[in-house]
């Protein structure tokens, strides 16, 4: 059974930044992408950034290009979300998801990853 661990998530200032981490542990073999996403209070769980399994490919979403950065260590399950210059619309919780079935594309939509973790905070005050 697949599991993902979030963690890194805090409290923090508008400019400043955090890194969160993911942790793949148990059935992870197959797999193709990882990615984050971000779910607020009155908003859908949008997509914030994804990468492919040996790292070799990612996308971000509009809102976050140039200030995020995701990536995989290769040595371990482990993917990271590095946050720069954090926003107050930056507060959201954020999770990890799984896919395992190979797409054209690193997907973006929230039903096309088959696990999750339990999500970490992040706040952003101003």
């Amino acid at each position: 059974q697949v599991q993902l661990v979030e963690s890194g998530g805090g409290l923090v200032r508008a400019g400043d930044s955090l890194r969160l981490s993911c942790a793949a542990s148990g059935g992870y073999v197959g797999t193709y992408y990882m990615g984050w996403f971000r779910h607020s209070p009155g908003k859908e769980r949008e997509f914030v950034a994804g990468i492919t399994w040996n790292g070799g490919r990612t996308n971000y979403a509009d809102a976050v290009k140039g200030r995020f950065t995701i990536s995989k260590d290769t040595t371990k399950t482990i993917v990271y979300l590095q946050m720069n210059s954090l926003k107050p619309e930056d507060t959201a919780a954020y999770y990890c998801g799984l896919r395992r079935k190979l797409t054209v594309a690193i997907p973006i939509v929230p039903d096309e990853y088959d696990y999750w973790g339990q999500g970490t905070q992040v706040t952003v005050s101003s």
